[in-house]
């Protein structure tokens, strides 16, 4: 403790012994000894403004002066404060720090116990295993972490980040040296020379990597918190996106992967991870039997249940009555990565990777319930396997049961064969959710009810993402209704949402009479559709005629058409945002 000693009992501070490390002005130094003189009298914090009376008296409110070398202190390191946590230190104004409390930080108090601010390591000695190797790689994004921090909240060249940057090239430096000495070959470092990873590319890797082992910090996932990690200035995170967009040897490589979620202002923000098979040979090197990915459209061309549907939209595409759009979105955010971390810390899942969720879209056909499954799962980075329920109505009797069970079975065989997570897709669902007879009932009543038992108690028990599309919830037997976690209505567009639709699906290149108003169109009431049927029924009768022009008339004529025969087709709609 002679330091200490030594910094508390020299008359002139600035010929104590640690006076050179502390890069400040005698004044400053003066106010960091007093606060050091409360510190060991047992006063961890003070009030700024109790310490400024004290050493500047508060005649002519002369010690406000002084407010500007306690910020200072702050944005060096040497003290730290509490009201303004949250915001950036560069931000604050001396004036408020007038009435907040300040005391020493640990980087002060251990230069006063040392008399110096070197890292303190262990002797150089080999990697006993890899996880020991793992936890001073951890250690590294720690400090990467600490100046990121310093970056965005002081100025960029204090000494805080100095202190840090030496640590961190201490510890660089440490574990090359203990990598040279370990006889046996660490299969991170391995991993990292095989695929000609550069240093950013390996803090990038690292801090995915620990975030997958502690789950304490999923921000460490997001596009800007990993950006920053590796940048010290604006030109420098403009530069190293690259190492995050298409085309990057994170990506290319299949080394890192990422999911696009909609945030809450409305854009879009990429969460990445590490991919299965990379994360298990790190993770798990002992097991070296080697998982083989087989493709999932393969494996379904050799089925006759599902159809295979890879969406070209994303929810962004898809015109939607707002409170549906602003449901799904809610959707989207409760099933993102870093939410469900949240839940299994909580208690509220029992397992950290994967998605449960069992949905219903209902509505009047045409509204774009399955248009906007698919662009959904776009968003997820999903693939869908999607059934036709009307197929089990031409099962012969007594095997229906059964192949409700099939149904979901395939399903699970797939995406474990695959190693995927595709989403389940039921279409027209009506007859299995229905309520179930009771009372005098045939033989085919009964048989229906076990099947709809049967189909009960596999949604009680899914595994994944399952959407169900029904006309009328209304009908739905309510013990299928409490299975599902989410309910979304897709109404008819409105008057604004029509006029967009048929801006939208209107031939741009086509020949239109002269004074063509689509607004008198969007008059008629239409779902989405409708709309694309009428459009594309005008068509085929205009392109016939010796001198094709689009008349308003024509599109009336289909629309009459459309209302005298009450065609409302699911499976005609698919209207587009674009």
């Amino acid at each position: 403790m002679k330091t200490l000693v030594n910094f508390l009992n020299t008359q002139d501070v600035a010929k104590s012994d640690i006076f050179i490390h502390l890069k400040t002005s005698v004044a400053e130094a003066n106010i960091l000894r007093t606060i050091a003189k409360k510190y060991v009298e047992g006063q961890d914090d003070v009030l700024v403004i109790t310490l400024l009376q004290d050493l500047y008296g508060d005649k002519n409110y002369d010690h406000l002066d002084h407010l500007i070398e306690v910020k200072n202190l702050l944005e060096l390191g040497w003290l730290h404060q509490q009201s303004f946590t949250p915001m950036k230190i560069s931000e604050v104004t001396p004036l408020e720090l007038l009435n907040t409390a300040v005391g020493l930080t640990p980087s002060f108090l251990k230069l006063l116990q040392d008399g110096t601010l070197d890292l303190d390591l262990p002797d150089i000695k080999p990697y006993a295993d890899h996880l020991e190797y793992l936890q001073d790689q951890f250690f590294r994004i720690e400090l990467y972490q600490k100046m990121s921090v310093i970056r965005q909240n002081v100025h960029e060249h204090s000494l805080g980040i100095d202190r840090l940057q030496n640590k961190l090239k201490h510890l660089e430096k440490r574990i090359e040296e203990r990598v040279a000495q370990t006889s046996e070959s660490l299969v991170l470092d391995k991993f990292f020379k095989q695929k000609k990873m550069n240093n950013h590319e390996q803090v990038i890797f690292i801090a995915l990597l620990r975030e997958e082992y502690s789950a304490t910090d999923a921000s460490l996932r997001e596009m800007n918190t990993l950006i920053d990690l590796i940048s010290t200035d604006e030109y420098e995170r403009i530069k190293n996106r690259s190492l995050l967009e298409e085309g990057s040897n994170l990506l290319s490589s299949g080394i890192i992967d990422y999911e696009e979620m909609l945030n809450p202002f409305g854009g879009i923000s990429r969460s990445f991870y590490i991919v299965d098979d990379v994360l298990q040979s790190i993770m798990h090197p002992q097991k070296t039997k080697k998982v083989t990915r087989l493709k999932l459209n393969a494996l379904v061309e050799e089925q006759d249940i599902f159809e295979l549907v890879e969406s070209e939209t994303s929810l962004e595409d898809v015109v939607l009555n707002n409170e549906t759009r602003q449901t799904l979105e809610n959707l989207m955010r409760q099933v993102d990565k870093e939410v469900v971390n949240r839940l299994v810390k909580w208690g509220i899942k029992d397992k950290k990777s994967g998605i449960d969720a069992r949905i219903i879209f209902y509505g009047p056909a045409g509204t774009g319930k399955t248009m906007t499954a698919y662009s959904l799962a776009k968003s997820l980075k999903r693939q869908v396997l999607a059934f036709d329920c009307s197929k089990i109505l031409s099962m012969y009797v007594g095997e229906s049961e059964k192949n409700v069970r099939k149904i979901f079975d395939t399903f699970y065989e797939l995406s474990e064969k695959t190693k995927t997570e595709p989403i389940l897709l039921l279409n027209e669902a009506d007859q299995f959710l229905g309520a179930r007879s009771s009372g005098n009932i045939t033989g085919s009543d009964q048989m229906h009810n076990q099947m709809q038992n049967i189909f009960l108690e596999q949604i009680e028990n899914f595994r994944g993402m399952l959407i169900a599309t029904t006309n009328l919830l209304e009908n739905i037997d309510k013990a299928f209704s409490r299975r599902f976690n989410y309910k979304i209505e897709f109404k008819k567009p409105n008057k604004e949402q029509r006029l967009e639709l048929w801006n939208k699906m209107l031939p741009k290149s086509a020949p239109y009479e002269e004074g063509f108003d689509v607004k008198k169109l969007a008059e008629y009431s239409l779902t989405g559709g409708q709309i694309n049927l009428i459009v594309k029924n005008t068509a085929y009768k205009v392109a016939v005629r010796e001198e094709p022009l689009f008349a308003l008339e024509d599109f009336i004529d289909e629309i009459r058409r459309e209302k005298d025969a009450n065609f409302d087709s699911e499976k005609s709609m698919g209207f587009l945002n674009k």
